[in-house]
């Protein structure tokens, strides 16, 4: 398993990694984005945005990164700043295959990604992303897993992934929507030749969406790696967003001189949970990652935690609302 590098490290900023959704491409859902990207958003300045991020992720001791094949060109950005920095040993790399991106560099597209969980669209999406990132490619995800994704019963493709896995690399899965605990316990049950095929599985899981928790718990006792994604919530906890408990905790956890963000506060939330292994930041700015970053010395007080827990929402209503942001 590739995450037995993050093992030995010892920075408290080693469980966060780095998702590359939000600075891949110039359009996406995550609030407050069109202020955070501007308006020049052309592919070089993208790419170098992108590699400061890396950079400064890198020196504040976080090891793991995160792209897609539809994070438009994330997977591009990464092998360019991968290529020029061949010293970089201790870090994981993860992409996902599953949906291509559709937009063509706008962010008015009518399609931003179409999804295909065929074993077409692996063979191929494989090839690019091999192409790109090589033998620096540790973990390669089904994007997107839900209860009745294909992917989860297609024999000759649990087959071709198990070969993959042969071969040295580690295979996992993303889910998304109301039903993630039930996608994840499905999952956790394929096996190829009685071995079971997910090493790792990826969710959403953060203050205001807790469902996928118990079956995240089942997954890390079974082995896997739990990688939390969109701890934030797309932005709904971040500043100037979240809600009021979330901003109140956020005053009584900082320090005077220094302040917390909401999302350190968030991020925190997640940390804390036993079976996370990596909780990922999407931070656009350095500013941003760095207030993310604060999280791995947050530490929540149980009435605190009590006054988060009461912002839980009904999976349905809160995948709804997300399906309602707008690409920026």
């Amino acid at each position: 398993m590739p995450f037995a590098r993050l093992a030995s490290a010892t920075t408290p900023t080693c469980h966060i990694g780095l998702g590359l959704a939000a600075v891949g491409r110039p359009g996406y859902i995550n609030l407050g984005r069109d202020q955070d990207l501007g308006e020049n958003r052309s592919v070089e300045t993208l790419r170098t945005r992108t590699h400061e991020l890396l950079d400064a992720a890198y020196a504040q001791g976080v090891r793991y990164f995160d792209a897609a094949r539809s994070y438009g060109r994330s997977e591009e950005f990464l092998a360019d700043w991968l290529n020029n920095r061949p010293d970089i040993d201790d870090i994981v790399v993860g992409s996902k295959w599953g949906y291509t991106y559709t937009a063509g560099w706008r962010t008015d597209a009518e399609a931003h990604e179409v999804k295909d969980h065929g074993v077409g669209t692996y063979e191929r999406q494989l090839a690019e992303t091999t192409e790109l990132l090589g033998d620096r490619l540790d973990l390669y995800q089904i994007h997107s897993v839900t209860p009745d994704s294909p992917a989860l019963t297609d024999k000759e493709l649990h087959a071709k992934l198990a070969e993959a896995a042969a071969r040295g690399l580690t295979i996992g899965f993303s889910t998304s929507g109301p039903a993630q605990a039930d996608a994840i316990r499905t999952a956790l049950a394929v096996t190829v030749d009685g071995e079971p095929l997910f090493r790792t599985v990826q969710a959403t899981y953060n203050v205001l969406e807790t469902s996928a928790g118990p079956a995240l718990a089942e997954a890390h006792d079974a082995g896997l790696t739990v990688i939390v994604k969109e701890g934030m919530a797309n932005g709904r906890l971040a500043d100037p967003h979240a809600p009021d408990v979330v901003r109140a905790i956020a005053e009584e956890a900082g320090a005077e001189e220094t302040g917390l963000g909401s999302d350190a506060v968030a991020l925190a939330l997640v940390l804390r949970q036993p079976w996370a292994g990596v909780v990922l930041s999407g931070a656009a700015t350095a500013l941003q990652l760095a207030s993310n970053l604060h999280a791995a010395v947050v530490d929540l007080d149980d009435e605190q935690l009590t006054r988060l827990a009461a912002l839980v929402e009904e999976p349905g209503a809160y995948w709804e609302r997300r399906g309602q942001l707008p690409w920026h």
